[in-house]
């Protein structure tokens, strides 16, 4: 158990370092490799937290890893549909271009809630919850540490 609590504080300081580094400065292969001890990070940090055994992990990390990816993908079609509002739009565009954003959110939504019955195929209805939870934990701790806040590793729950 402190074993597993020793290694997610070490990799979540690996991780604060890299989130920092991705302002551009560094290369490209070490962008990449940042981004892999901050995926890294955060796999460590939902384990523990949703307190996954082997088996558990096994069927659950290739399924949230196709979740993860779909999010992503939606999250990223919203930006740049936000990003695009411009000046020399009509009001028809512009109306348009919310209405786009408005459905790349719920299909989010409908993603999330498809997701959460996958999920429980798989781990407890419990470990769901703490997943989200988890999720969002790890998301304010890296902004945290980006901002310089810095601190303690977070709790994980299961002490």
């Amino acid at each position: 158990m402190m074993f597993r609590m020793l290694s997610l504080a070490v990799l979540l300081l690996a991780a604060a370092p890299a989130v920092q580094a991705q302002d551009g400065q560094g290369g490209g292969g070490r962008k990449g490799q940042r981004l892999g001890q901050l995926e890294n990070a955060k796999i460590a940090f939902i384990t523990n937290r949703v307190s996954l055994t082997q088996d558990q992990a096994q069927k659950f990390w290739p399924l949230y890893n196709e979740f993860a990816a779909k999010r992503r993908e939606l999250n990223r079609n919203g930006r740049l549909l936000r990003r695009d509002i411009t000046e020399g739009m009509t009001d028809q565009q512009i109306r348009d271009t919310f209405t786009q954003s408005f459905a790349s959110r719920q299909q989010e939504l409908n993603l999330e809630k498809d997701y959460f019955d996958k999920f429980q195929k798989v781990i407890s209805l419990r470990q769901v919850a703490q997943l989200f939870q988890a999720e969002r934990d790890f998301t304010k701790e890296v902004i945290k540490r980006v901002a310089g806040v810095g601190g303690a590793a977070p709790a994980t729950g299961t002490d």
